[in-house]
């Protein structure tokens, strides 16, 4: 029988733990998580950013952003505006209402929440996050896997 070592058994649950609380954040303000993460990635680098840039920010499938851009383009909170090769990503009035009194706070705690631990602390949680995924995915090839 396999046995996990504790410590990856809390340090996955952490990470269920908070992509949850991102779930139940986005429930409260009546939207999709990837809906949250649009409108959350268009706070954080700038509005006329590219679908990419937030798929890439987000680690979200271009599809499952596509489809909430689509939504929200329905819903009038952003509209996309074509350049000479790509779409870049507005939000609209009600948008940027909305992002500035439901997403803006959430981002604003979050932020506090790194300033409060030591810069040490800040060093190393992302540090060890860092080693933790590099040294996964030098022993797990995604090309050693394929699908059934």
């Amino acid at each position: 029988m396999f046995h996990q070592v504790k410590e990856l058994r809390e340090y996955i649950a952490l990470y269920h733990e908070i992509d949850n609380f991102f779930h139940e954040i986005a429930l409260k303000i009546g939207i999709s998580d990837s809906a949250f993460f649009v409108f959350y990635t268009l706070l954080e680098i700038g509005e006329g950013c590219l679908q990419k840039d937030i798929c890439e920010v987000n680690m979200i499938s271009k599809q499952t952003i596509h489809s909430a851009i689509r939504k929200l383009e329905k819903e009038e909170m952003l509209y996309i505006e074509q350049g000479k090769k790509e779409k870049r990503i507005y939000l609209t009035e009600k948008g940027k209402i909305f992002v500035h009194q439901k997403i803006l706070p959430i981002a604003i705690k979050e932020n506090e929440v790194f300033e409060e631990m030591s810069e040490l602390e800040r060093q190393e949680i992302v540090r060890i996050t860092k080693k933790y995924l590099t040294h996964f995915q030098e022993k797990v090839s995604l090309n050693d896997y394929s699908t059934i």
